[in-house]
């Protein structure tokens, strides 16, 4: 998948390094998939990805577009630690159905399939991109920004923040939003009729509401103030409205 990228992180810190910086537990890899992120110190998003073990070695699947800054940042907190970072020459597969041999169950959603690592690129028909919008999972790059709050995009439902771990850059923020606040603002699944692309700005009786994300047909993802989406609401030329039930 060329919209992937496969790290290897070898080395004996390898396990401890990245406990201290991702949202999730990093012990969970021997049992299958972990989808983490890393944040800033501030709380907010910089990249998510999953964790896989590879023997002694971890594999790190993250977003094509943020790998490179995803691998810098990681050299940066590294220090002394011993841990090394190197392309994988790996390639994503993934698939519906049976989990293969090889491959590993999307702890994300049951619908998400599996994915598996395998040396030889992949020919994917499934249109993942309405997979994702029909269940609600946010897109690196499209739903997920350098200004949001993981928990605002839904990252507890989708096993990606463990509250038990202990400490990892961010955390303080995080934990704070969850035992301490309600949670104001989010990324939703909202119907949308009329034209209107991912960035349009959704309003309601003139006053900004939230934006339009990722879109598949008449469904797409928003991220929204929650006291002010009610009723019908604009993005542009189309209508969008929410089920603040679901």
């Amino acid at each position: 998948m060329s919209d992937r990228e496969i790290l290897r992180l070898t080395g004996r810190d390898v396990r401890s390094f990245l406990q201290g910086l991702v949202t999730n537990d990093v012990e969970r890899i021997d049992a299958g998939l972990v989808y983490a992120a890393l944040l800033t110190p501030q709380g907010k998003y910089l990249a998510d990805f999953f964790l896989v073990a590879d023997g002694d070695a971890v594999l790190l699947d993250a977003d094509a577009g943020q790998a490179p800054a995803l691998r810098q940042r990681l050299s940066m907190y590294k220090l002394r630690a011993d841990v090394a970072i190197e392309d994988a020459d790996l390639f994503l597969h993934r698939g519906l159905g049976d989990v293969p041999s090889d491959g590993l169950a999307d702890p994300r959603h049951p619908a998400l399939g599996w994915r598996a690592y395998r040396d030889a690129p992949q020919e994917d028909t499934e249109d993942w991109a309405a997979i994702y919008v029909a269940h609600g999972i946010p897109q690196s790059g499209a739903d997920l920004h350098p200004d949001t709050y993981i928990l605002e995009a839904g990252f507890e439902a989708l096993q990606g923040v463990d509250f038990r771990k202990g400490c990892y850059v961010g955390q303080e923020v995080t934990a704070r939003m969850k035992h301490k606040t309600t949670l104001r603002k989010g990324l939703v699944q909202v119907q949308v009729t009329g034209a209107a692309e991912p960035g349009t700005a959704i309003t309601a009786d003139g006053k900004p509401v939230g934006t339009l994300h990722s879109r598949s047909g008449d469904t797409a993802l928003a991220y929204l103030r929650f006291d002010r989406a009610r009723g019908a609401m604009q993005a542009g030329d189309a209508t969008v409205t929410w089920d603040a039930a679901d």
